[in-house]
């Protein structure tokens, strides 16, 4: 096992990861720039080393953060997700230098994170993926041939795209001209390529992630589905695990997909194949190679801490578990507490925050890196924190959701929370019925009213006295 191993992240993922190294009883290695040098992953890590001035710049320079890691006697380097997390060029410099990059190899890492590299992959593989473009579609003229010939309304996505960013939907031909520029400019800017592929839009669909690990030994399994189908304009907000869409045909079926998926790649450690479902079709749409934010539901539902097994995988060991020893138990719901204004078009939060009180009780997770008198930054994800519940049964769990978003208290910004306490009430949702089209089709659950005790109440007079005052 390794002895030291250096966690190229910040935030909660990084405090995540130190976690899991401390119950292993490997040292964990941190990296901050000038914005996180208070930060709570730099506070619990047994070493912590600063990386620039820049925000952004110490946290993607990979051959800086490779020295280091060799500087300090790293055995390894574990991405988390985001920032250099699907980076081929960090696994592959680890590799040349000697240390074990936790994730992927270069190579499937690389063909998987261009999606339409993956889209080829699985149709060799036999996996359904949505009609489309073969591959990058290479002008206007032929994504408007390309749409003519699926039918509208159709997306384009960048080929390296991620995380809501590089997606168009176009209903016609006038809105595809629009896109066009539009869709080729972000690409561009957000992941360094302007190559874009088509795709039909999968219209009232199920956004269906399937969880899998896969060691060298040959070994792969699937952690069952998790639903990410509460998004708004492509970036997921809550995630259900499992989801109350599939039935039990349909669950063996997308994990035998994902299974084959990862097989046909050569895959190894963990990550997760991405579907779309409707009714009986099932489409795959990518695969993403690292740990997702939201595998903390599937580790509630299982019992199996991923981080602890992506470790052992990484270091040569088979995994843990067999296909048949997997279970999953009861109903996890996460929800990404940002720091956004719902009714203000979910515009950025960012400030100090002046209380912080996590919920706690039977079931109930809260994965953070905030604490009170933390400073939230607005160069990073608007993300605060992630709450996890638990309960045996569908309606435990919203109640238990309901209760531990009003147990929390996050003061000095505003958060997302109380729009999620409105989805929970939602009747329909609570029947268990919604696709990615729910929260656009419900602009009301933005009309709730903020809910204020005493105590907040004198700390908004105070700051308006002060604010007055000139103090």
């Amino acid at each position: 096992m390794f002895r030291k191993l250096l966690i190229a992240n910040r935030g909660e993922i990084a405090v995540r990861i130190g976690r899991a190294c401390a119950e292993m009883g490997i040292r964990s290695v941190a990296v901050y720039t000038e914005p996180d040098r208070f930060g709570l992953h730099v506070k619990r890590a047994d070493e912590a080393y600063y990386v620039g001035d820049d925000p952004l710049a110490g946290y993607l320079d990979v051959r800086r953060l490779v020295d280091l890691a060799r500087e300090t006697g790293c055995d390894a380097i574990h991405p988390g997700y985001g920032l250099l997390a699907e980076n081929a060029e960090l696994a592959r410099v680890c590799t040349e230098t000697g240390i074990v990059f936790i994730g992927p190899n270069a190579d499937v890492m690389a063909r998987m994170s261009d999606k339409t590299s993956a889209r080829q992959a699985m149709r060799q593989a036999g996996v359904p993926v949505t009609p489309g473009s073969d591959g990058k579609v290479p002008d206007l003229d032929e994504a408007r041939r390309l749409a003519g010939k699926i039918g509208y309304p159709v997306m384009f996505k960048a080929t390296s795209g991620g995380g809501g960013l590089g997606i168009r939907r176009c209903n016609d031909p006038e809105q595809l001209e629009q896109a066009w520029h539009r869709v080729l400019s972000e690409a561009s800017k957000a992941f360094g390529s302007a190559e874009v592929f088509l795709e039909k839009c999968i219209d009232d669909s199920h956004h269906i992630e399937v969880q899998v690990m896969a060691d060298r030994h040959g070994g792969v399994i699937h952690l069952f589905e998790r639903d990410c189908s509460i998004q708004r304009r492509n970036q997921k907000l809550m995630e259900v695990a499992p989801s109350p869409h599939l039935t039990p045909e349909q669950r063996a079926y997308v994990g035998e997909l994902a299974v084959r998926a990862a097989k046909t790649v050569g895959y190894e450690n963990a990550g997760t194949v991405e579907f779309l479902v409707k009714g009986n079709e099932i489409y795959f749409m990518e695969m993403n190679t690292r740990i997702q934010v939201e595998h903390t539901i599937t580790e509630a539902i299982t019992g199996m801490d991923i981080v602890r097994e992506q470790i052992r995988i990484a270091a040569g060991l088979k995994l843990s578990f067999r296909q048949e020893d997997v279970r999953h138990h009861g109903h996890a719901i996460q929800f990404r507490i940002n720091a956004e204004d719902p009714r203000n078009d979910f515009l950025p939060s960012f400030g100090r925050v002046t209380r912080y009180y996590a919920p706690g009780g039977p079931g109930v997770r809260t994965d953070t890196a905030i604490y009170t008198g933390y400073q939230i930054p607005p160069y990073f994800d608007a993300l605060c924190l992630k709450l996890i519940v638990w309960g045996m049964s569908w309606e435990e769990t919203l109640d238990r959701g309901i209760r531990a978003l009003n147990d929390m208290r996050l003061q000095g910004i505003k958060t997302t929370a109380p729009f999620y306490e409105e989805i929970l009430r939602h009747p329909q949702f609570r029947r268990g019925s919604f696709d990615t089209g729910f929260v656009a089709a419900h602009p009301e659950l933005l009309n709730y009213s903020v809910k204020r005790n005493p105590e907040e109440a004198a700390l908004a007079i105070a700051a308006a006295i002060a604010a007055h005052a000139g103090l």
